[in-house]
C-alpha cells in the first residue's frame, strides 16, 4: 500500500531527505552536502549536477534507513532556495559563472551580484512592484537574468532553459517543464491573480522581453499540492524509487516551512491570520497569510496563492541572522570556527554572567544587525551592520557580552518587522518558530519577550520537510487539501509566553534600536 512518502528540502549547504507517514511521523532522514564556489565578493554559485546527484543520494539513504520499500511511496515533493539555474537548448548545463565552467550553472540565492540590476528595476516604479514590497532585491530572479544578459552574453544566446531550483529538481524527476506557482510568484514577478500571469511590458522595460522564450517558461503556473506527474525511469533509479510515484509541484524552501508550521490552522483562516511562521536559520523569514490582499511595503509579496488557494501570503526576513552570530564568534579574538559546541559554551556562559550582573550586563553594546543588508522592513540591500559600545576587551566574556548583545539585535529586527506589519493591517500575535535556532535557548528566549509574542515550538523541529511532505501527500491523494494534511500531520508543539517583567528593558532597547538606523542614515547622508 502507498502510505508514505519522501520529502526533499535543497538548502544552501546541503539536500536533505525523509521519509513521512501519511499521519506526518518522520521515520528517517539523510543529508548530503551541496558544493558552492565563490569566485569573487558577491559571487555564489551551484552546479545544479551536483545538487541533484546530492538529492539522490539522500532520498535513496532515507528510504533505504526506513525501512519502507519504493512500493510504499506514493509522492515525492522538493522545496529548495531560490536559486537560479541556467540549461541550454539541449538541457545541459549553462555557466552563469565568470571563470566560464559550465558545470557552475546555478547563482545562489544569497548572491548579490545583481545589486545594480536590482535598483534599476526598482527605479521603473511598474506596477508590478507592488506586490514585491515595491522593491528588488538581488535575491530575486529578474536581476540575476539581466546581470547574466548583460555581463555572460555567450550563455544568453545560448539559453533554452531557466529554472528556479526547485521547478528545476520537478523537471530532473519527471521532464515537465511546469512551474510552480510558489516559485514563479515569489521569485520571478509573475502576478497569479491576474491574466496573463507574466507582465509583458515589465520584461521590456527591464530589457528582458526575450525571457519567456529563452527560458523556457510557461505562461501558466501549478499550485502546490498538484501532481506534475509520475517519475521517469531515469530519475527513478537514480531516486531508488519506482515509476509509481508521483512528483509534487515545487516549493520555496521558507513556504515549505511556512505549511510545515501553520498547515494545521488552515482550515480556520481567522487564525491564521494571527499566527507568522518563523523560519530561522542561516537568515530569518517571517511568513504571514491573508484573505485579502493587504499592501506594504519592504516585505515580499503580497503573493495570490503561493502556499494555500486563494490566499495571499507575505513574507518579511532578515538577511543574516545564525551567520551573523557564526560571524561575530569567527571575528572575535577568543572566538573561532563557530561549532554547535562553541555556541553552546557561549550562551551557557551568558547565563551565568546574566545571573551574575543582572539587567546591566552588556547594557551600552548595541548592534544593528543589518551586516548583509536589510530585507525588512527597510528593504535596503546596501545596508551594513552597525556596533556600538566596544572596548579592548578581547577576553572569552567580552565575546559573550557581545554575542548576547547581537541577539538583542537580532529580535529587535524581528521586533521592527512586525511592527511595520501591524502598520500594514496584519495582526501577529504568534510566532510558530522552526529551523535552527529552535536549537539556540538564548534566542528563543529573545524572540518571545522581545517582540511581545507568543512563541510555539514544534514537537518535531523539521518544518521545512513537513510541509513539503504535506504538499506531496496531497498531489498523490493520501490527503485532499493541504488544510487536511495539515490537520493530520502536525505534530503539535509546547508555547513560551513572553516575560512581561523584561519589557521595560527591552522597550529602551527598541527605541536605541531605532535612534541607531537614524544616525547610521545621517551619516550615511554627510558629504
Amino acid at each position: 500500500m502507498r502510505d508514505h512518502v519522501v520529502a526533499v528540502d535543497i538548502g544552501t549547504g546541503s539536500a536533505r531527505a525523509g521519509v513521512f507517514t501519511a499521519r506526518g511521523a518522520l521515520l528517517a532522514k539523510s543529508e548530503h552536502p551541496i558544493l558552492m564556489n565563490r569566485p569573487q565578493e558577491n559571487h555564489a554559485e551551484h552546479s545544479s549536477e551536483d545538487i541533484w546527484a546530492a538529492v539522490c543520494a539522500a532520498v535513496r539513504n532515507a528510504v533505504k534507513a526506513s525501512g519502507v520499500g519504493p512500493a510504499s511511496i506514493a509522492a515525492i515533493g522538493f522545496d529548495a532556495t531560490c536559486s537560479l539555474v541556467a540549461r541550454d537548448r539541449d538541457g545541459r548545463p549553462l555557466t552563469v559563472s565568470t571563470g566560464g565552467e559550465d558545470r557552475f550553472d546555478t547563482i545562489v540565492w544569497l548572491d548579490h551580484r545583481a545589486l545594480a540590476e536590482a535598483d534599476v528595476c526598482t527605479a521603473t516604479r511598474h506596477p508590478v512592484l507592488e506586490y514585491s514590497g515595491h522593491f528588488m532585491s538581488p535575491e530575486m530572479e529578474m536581476p540575476k537574468l539581466m546581470w547574466l544578459k548583460k555581463n555572460l552574453p555567450q550563455s544568453w544566446a545560448r539559453a533554452g532553459y531557466f529554472f528556479d531550483l526547485a521547478d528545476f529538481v520537478t523537471w530532473k524527476a519527471t521532464g515537465s517543464l511546469a512551474r510552480s506557482r510558489s516559485t514563479l510568484t515569489a521569485k520571478w514577478n509573475y502576478l497569479a491573480h491576474e491574466e496573463p500571469g507574466w507582465q509583458a511590458d515589465f520584461l521590456a522595460v527591464i530589457g528582458l522581453e526575450d525571457l519567456r522564450e529563452r527560458g523556457g517558461l510557461p505562461e501558466d503556473s501549478v499550485p502546490v499540492g498538484q501532481s506534475l506527474g509520475m517519475l521517469t525511469a531515469e530519475a527513478a533509479e537514480a531516486l531508488g524509487l519506482d515509476r509509481q510515484c508521483h512528483v509534487g509541484a515545487g516549493m520555496i524552501d521558507a513556504y515549505a516551512g511556512a505549511l510545515g508550521t501553520l498547515g494545521s490552522h488552515a482550515g480556520n483562516p481567522e487564525a491564521l491570520e494571527r499566527r507568522l511562521a518563523l523560519i530561522a536559520g542561516t537568515s530569518s523569514c517571517v511568513v504571514a497569510f491573508s484573505r485579502g490582499r493587504k499592501c506594504s511595503a519592504g516585505m515580499w509579496g503580497p503573493y495570490y496563492e503561493a502556499v494555500f488557494p486563494g490566499i495571499w501570503l507575505v513574507e518579511a526576513g532578515q538577511s543574516a541572522t545564525g551567520a551573523l552570530l557564526d560571524h561575530i564568534v569567527r571575528m572575535h579574538a577568543a572566538g573561532g570556527e563557530p561549532t554547535a559546541a562553541l555556541h553552546d559554551r557561549i550562551i551557557r556562559r551568558i547565563a551565568e554572567l546574566r545571573a551574575a550582573e543582572g539587567d546591566a550586563f552588556a547594557g551600552r553594546i548595541q548592534v544593528l544587525p543589518d551586516f548583509h543588508g536589510n530585507r525588512s522592513p527597510l528593504a535596503d540591500p546596501h545596508a551594513v551592520g552597525v556596533i556600538s559600545g566596544l572596548t579592548l576587551d578581547a577576553s572569552f566574556d567580552g565575546l559573550c557580552r557581545l554575542y548576547w548583545r547581537t541577539g538583542i539585535g537580532i529580535a529587535l529586527g524581528l521586533r521592527h518587522i512586525l511592527e511595520r506589519m501591524r502598520d500594514y493591517g496584519y495582526v501577529p500575535d504568534t510566532l510558530h518558530v522552526a529551523g535552527g535556532h529552535v536549537k539556540n535557548a538564548m534566542l528563543m528566549e529573545l524572540y518571545s519577550d522581545v517582540t511581545g509574542c507568543k512563541v510555539v515550538v514544534p514537537d518535531m523541529n523539521e518544518a521545512v520537510l513537513l510541509g513539503t511532505a504535506m504538499a506531496a501527500s496531497v498531489s498523490c491523494g493520501l490527503h485532499k487539501t493541504l488544510a487536511a494534511a495539515g490537520a493530520a500531520m502536525y505534530p503539535g508543539g509546547y508555547e513560551r509566553l513572553p516575560d512581561e517583567s523584561r519589557k521595560a528593558l527591552y522597550d529602551r532597547d527598541y527605541r536605541r534600536f531605532l535612534a541607531m538606523y537614524r544616525h547610521r542614515a545621517e551619516l550615511d547622508s554627510m558629504e
